[in-house]
């Protein structure tokens, strides 16, 4: 076997395990998202409690969706946010495949999307995946 062609081999082999170890470091990073998902201080909302629970006050809600790799990186940050503002504000999730006639009114078409409501009026809607400090800096303009 000639020299070159071992040598392509070698290079075929060794490209293989890098791109199999990063996409297993990719999902693990995905799963460990998936367990940081939630805080205790986040309202879980549903087409039943939503207009009762964002009435009063200020609200942020993050529309997100199981299968929304964007949204599982999301979850953690509304989290943090959750424990950081800490009752100043409603910090709230729905999950848009579960509750459709909310999302269908409010005109969810991509998610992540977060939308902020002030006494049950929306005044603010962020659109795709945003850091802390992006719903944060949204959040302490309207309380």
């Amino acid at each position: 076997m000639p020299l070159a062609l071992i040598i392509i081999l070698a290079v075929i082999a060794v490209l293989g395990v890098f791109i199999g170890v990063s996409i297993i470091s990719f999902k693990k990073r995905i799963s460990s998202y998936d367990q940081k998902q939630d805080s205790d201080k986040i309202i879980i909302l549903n087409d039943n409690t939503f207009q009762h629970k964002i009435a009063a006050g200020v609200a942020l809600v993050d529309f997100w969706a199981e299968w929304c790799q964007p949204c599982k990186i999301q979850g953690p940050i509304v989290s943090s946010l959750a424990d950081e503002i800490d009752n100043k504000a409603k910090i709230c999730k729905l999950d848009v495949e579960k509750n459709k006639k909310i999302a269908g009114k409010l005109g969810i078409k991509n998610i992540p999307t977060i939308i902020i409501f002030k006494n049950g009026k929306e005044v603010e809607r962020l659109v795709g995946l945003k850091t802390k400090a992006i719903l944060k800096k949204a959040l302490l303009k309207h309380m």
